[in-house]
C-alpha cells in the first residue's frame, strides 16, 4: 500500500528531529549545560513578561508572597533549567551502564529494590519535574526490571514518535494515557515498575480536588483507585540537578496508603497525599517544575457571569 504524502511529510520531519537530537547528544554535557544555561537567561532577559503562562502560575501561587521583580528572576531560572534540558535529554542516547555514574547519582535506591521483591508490581510517583526523561531512562538501565511509563500522546505525530523512541531506548513500555486502566491492573501479575506523572490537570470526571501549592487542583485519581485496589507499592522517585551538573536521583520510602474502608474518601485522601510529596519537592526547587501547564485549569465551581 502507498504511503500518504502526510505519511512521508511526517517521516522526513521525524527524521529530521532525530538527526538534530543525534548532533545535540554529540556535545559534551556539561558544555551543552552550559549553553542551555546561557540560552535561557538570554531568553529570560528578552521575553520578560511574556512568558505568560509560567509567570501568571507564578503570580497565582506565590503572588502574595513575593514582588513581581522576584516573580520575573524566578520565571527566568524556570526558562533557564528547561533550556539545559534541551540538551541535556539527548544523552539518552549515549548512556551505558558504564558511563551511568557521569550523569546521575541514586539516592535510597534500595527502596524500590525492596518494593519489587514483594512481587506485586511497584508504582513510581513522580511528576514533570527535575529531567523527569532523563530520569526514567536512567533508572531503567540501572535496575533489571520491566518498566513502564503511563503518558499522554503528544498531538504532533513526528514528535509524538521522537519522544516514544527516547523513551522506550531502553525497553521501557509506553501506555498511553486514555484507557491506561487495564494496563495499570496488569502491574501486579507481572511485577512491572510503572511510572506516573501525576501533577496535570484533568477534567473533573477524571479526577478529585485537592490542594496543591495552596489551591484547588484537579488530580487525576487513577493511581491511588489502582493502588488501594491491587495493594502495590508506591515508591516516590524525582530528580534534582546538582551544582556539578549531575542529577540526583532520589528514592523515596514506599508511601503508607490510607484505607478507612471509604473507598470515596481513600482515594481522596491519597491523591491529596501523593500530591503533597509532589508539593514538597515543587516547593523545595521551584525552578525544577513545569509552571507552563494550566494545572490550576478546571475549576471547583461554575463561574458565572456578572
Amino acid at each position: 500500500m502507498a504511503l500518504r504524502s502526510s505519511d512521508v511529510v511526517s517521516t522526513w520531519i521525524y527524521g529530521a528531529m532525530y538527526g538534530g537530537v543525534k548532533l545535540l547528544s554529540l556535545i559534551p554535557i556539561r558544555i551543552g549545560q552550559s549553553i542551555g544555561r546561557i540560552l535561557g537567561k538570554a531568553l529570560a532577559g528578552v521575553l520578560k513578561r511574556r512568558v505568560t503562562s509560567s509567570l501568571n502560575n507564578l503570580r497565582f501561587i506565590f503572588g502574595h508572597t513575593m514582588s513581581e521583580s522576584e516573580l520575573i528572576a524566578l520565571n527566568g531560572r524556570i526558562i533557564a533549567h528547561f533550556t539545559q534540558m534541551l540538551f541535556e535529554a539527548p544523552h539518552i542516547l549515549r548512556l551505558t551502564r558504564r558511563n551511568l555514574d557521569r550523569y546521575v547519582v541514586f539516592e535510597n535506591e534500595e527502596a524500590l529494590t525492596r518494593a519489587l521483591k514483594k512481587g506485586k508490581g511497584v508504582f513510581v510517583l513522580t511528576a514533570h519535574f527535575g529531567n523527569w526523561e532523563f530520569m526514567s531512562a536512567a533508572t531503567t538501565l540501572r535496575l533489571h526490571a520491566k518498566n513502564a511509563v503511563v503518558v499522554r500522546p503528544a498531538d504532533f505525530k513526528p514528535a509524538d514518535r521522537l519522544l516514544t523512541t527516547l523513551r522506550s531506548r531502553f525497553g521501557t513500555e509506553i501506555i498511553p494515557k486514555r484507557r491506561a486502566m487495564k494496563k495499570l491492573l496488569s502491574a501486579e501479575r507481572e511485577n512491572k515498575v510503572i511510572g506516573i506523572l501525576l501533577d496535570q490537570n484533568v477534567d473533573w470526571y477524571e479526577g478529585v480536588f485537592v490542594p496543591f501549592l495552596g489551591k484547588p487542583a484537579c488530580t487525576n485519581k487513577g493511581l491511588a483507585l489502582v493502588a488501594l485496589r491491587t495493594g502495590s507499592p508506591v515508591i516516590p522517585i524525582f530528580s534534582v540537578r546538582q551544582p556539578n551538573g549531575r542529577y540526583r536521583i532520589i528514592f523515596e520510602d514506599e508511601v503508607i496508603l490510607k484505607r478507612t474502608g471509604d473507598k470515596i474518601r481513600d482515594i481522596e485522601e491519597n491523591t491529596a497525599l501523593f500530591t503533597r510529596i509532589i508539593e514538597k519537592y515543587v516547593r523545595r526547587y521551584p525552578d525544577h517544575w513545569f509552571w507552563f501547564h494550566k494545572r490550576w485549569k478546571t475549576r471547583p465551581y461554575c463561574e458565572l457571569d456578572a
